[in-house]
Order: C-alpha cells, then structure tokens, then sequence
C-alpha cells in the first residue's frame, strides 16, 4: 500500500545541515506582512522586524523555514514507507518551540523523524517531530507537523486523538485584522516553499482548488506575528512556542482576522477570514495556544 507505518512510525530522516543569514530573516518577515502597515517604515517597533540593524529580532515561526530556506524546487516527499504525492498533500498543523530567542544569523543542523501515522478513514496523517541544534549539540528549537494525505486512509490503523482548544467564552483581549496581498504567496514562496499549489493556477485546479491558496505557514507566521504586536507589544522574546491547526485555506487578496485571549494554557488563538459572502468567518487557524517565555 502507499504508505506503510510499520516502515514509517520511527524513522529516521536524513540530517540536513543549514545556516541562516539576516537577509533571509529579513525576507521572511516581508513574506508574513511585516513592514505592511502605515507608517510602519518609520516605527523603531515595526522596523525590529525589517531592518538589519543591532535592533532586529526572529519572530520563533523562522525556525520552522530556516532548514529549507533556500530550497528552489518543490518540497520533496521522500518519507520512509509513504509513497505519495504532493498534490494528495495539504499541511495539517504546525509547533514550534525555542529554547531562546533565535539569532539573526547561524548555522545549525535538524534531526528529524515520523513519530506517527494516523488512519482517518478517508486521508492518513503523518507526523513528524525535528530537533534544531547548534554547532556544540545544543537545542536551539523543536518543530513538530502533520500533512494531511488525501486517499490514503482505511487500512485499519489507528485514527489518533483530536486536542481541541476551547475559546473563552468573553471577548477576546486582541482583535485584529490583515489584509493579505495578492502577491502575498508569490512572496512568501521566496522563503523556500516554492509549492505550485501556491502559484500555479492550473495546479491548483488540478488539487481541488479554484485558484492558488495562500501557504499555511504563512498564515501561521501573519497570525503570530499579529499577537505578538497586540499582546506583547511586539518583543519575540516574550514568545516560547506556537501550535495550530491549518483549519481552512486562505485566498491572496483576503483578509485574515485574528483574535486572542488570555488563558492559563498561554494565549488561546483564533483566525478567521473576514469579508463578504460565503467566505466571511471561514476558519483559517484553530485549536491555537501561543505559549509566553
């Protein structure tokens, strides 16, 4: 069968070595929005995001792009035990947590392996868990995914659990909103995601959808960034980890509205797509918890 986790559950991917420099933090954070809003290239908060300066700092959501950031080509699938293709694929959520805050240039090496493989009955799950260290064997952050496999479910395996995040039932301590370019994931592709799902049209209606999707990590990145500011008053420092769960999809050119409350767990986190029609209040983000350092 196309994916057997008797060979995937545990194994071991092969080690990449990278290194990261101020230009690529720079980049990426122009590919999340930063840098976006009025007056922005004149505010010294705003500018800790987007000039490369003694005052720049890495929003945590880079370290889960750092390894593959200078990747050309579309992803590659070549997980032990799992036969399948990209255009099956859609990312199904995303952690990351640091052991400080990043540096705004380094090298480091990821280990990663698949930690489990669910049977949904009509999809598969796979999960994957990666260690960032540093050249002396020091932790420097932890990432953790799933990718959503179309057609690869029923053989009887197990279906996983679902941890859900409950909204407080006030109103939210943050409400904000972005407004996604329509050049936002032509943009983002630069940070080495360069998915045709994100900018090829007719790929895109060849996976289901009627035009190219924004990637989901950029929505993550826009979405933490966006609680950062309005809740930490934009010090990444203050920020250990993120977790979600990629709930929808969304369209360059709509507009993201993004909502959090403080919680004993962290700050709960909820994005939405806000607009007209159909589309208003179409999840994005859910089951979101930002964890303060």
């Amino acid at each position: 069968m196309p994916i057997d986790p008797d060979v995937a559950i545990g194994a071991q991917l092969p080690d990449r070595t990278f290194s990261w420099e101020s230009s690529d933090v720079l980049l990426y954070h122009l590919g999340i929005g930063a840098g976006s809003g009025p007056g922005d290239n004149l505010d010294p908060a705003a500018l800790r995001y987007t000039l490369d300066n003694d005052d720049l700092q890495v929003l945590p959501s880079f370290g889960i792009v750092a390894p593959t950031f200078h990747e050309t080509d579309p992803p590659p699938l070549d997980l032990p035990g799992c036969d399948i293709s990209l255009s099956q694929v859609v990312h199904g959520s995303q952690e990351i947590e640091v052991a400080a805050p990043l540096p705004t240039f380094g090298s480091a090496v990821l280990r990663t392996r698949i930690t489990d493989v669910w049977d949904k009955g009509k999809a598969a799950v796979i999960w994957q868990e990666g260690q960032a260290l540093s050249a002396e064997g020091d932790a420097l952050w932890t990432v953790r995914s799933s990718i959503f496999v179309r057609g690869e479910g029923g053989w009887g395996g197990e279906r996983g659990t679902s941890a859900k995040v409950a909204v407080p039932d006030r109103g939210p301590d943050c409400d904000a909103s972005y407004d996604v370019t329509p050049q936002q994931a032509l943009l983002y592709r630069l940070c080495g995601d360069r998915n045709p799902l994100h900018s090829d049209p007719e790929f895109a209606k060849a996976a289901g959808f009627p035009a190219p999707i924004l990637h989901g990590l950029c929505s993550y990145g826009i979405v933490l960034r966006t609680v950062t500011d309005e809740l930490f008053g934009g010090d990444v420092a203050k920020v250990r980890g993120f977790n979600a769960r990629f709930a929808g999809v969304v369209f360059p050119g709509e507009t993201i509205r993004v909502r959090g409350w403080h919680a004993d767990e962290g700050v709960v986190v909820e994005a939405t797509v806000a607009g007209q029609g159909e589309r208003d209040g179409a999840p994005v983000l859910s089951d979101c918890v930002l964890t303060p350092a």
